[in-house]
């Protein structure tokens, strides 16, 4: 920031869209981590009971979120590439949750989704920000 100019207030599309992240990164946590600890904590599954509808909702928040930041980003910047690793990471998520839930392509299915989609939201954020580099 140079001197003297206040820093730039976060806008309500910033705000979406470091949530969009936060769920995906959630998400990748979820996915690549949660089973990891059950498996080794056999007791602990029994004390979490994860609903089945629940990767249904991380959808239902995860499409208007980052189809909204995703768009508005690619309006600004105009450039496709973090729109379309966006919409990957959304097919990829919905084929997980949807057309392979509970077999063994969920998991890297979603995994693989989760990281489109963070690549998507950084690249979308870095491309609309990127005349506010601060020195």
């Amino acid at each position: 920031m140079r001197c003297g100019q206040p820093a730039a207030e976060p806008s309500a599309i910033d705000w979406v869209e470091r949530m969009a992240v936060g769920a995906s990164v959630l998400c990748l946590i979820h996915c690549a981590g949660l089973p990891l600890l059950l498996a080794a904590l056999p007791a602990l599954s029994r004390l979490v009971a994860l609903p089945e509808t629940l990767h249904l909702w991380i959808l239902v928040l995860a499409v208007p979120s980052s189809g909204l930041a995703l768009l508005v980003g690619t309006w600004r910047h105009r450039l496709w590439q973090p729109l379309l690793a966006g919409a990957i990471g959304l097919a990829l998520l919905a084929a997980g949750a949807l057309a392979f839930a509970e077999t063994p392509q969920e998991v890297p299915l979603t995994i693989a989704g989760s990281l489109f989609l963070v690549f998507g939201h950084v690249r979308n954020w870095r491309l609309r920000h990127r005349h506010h580099r601060h020195g």
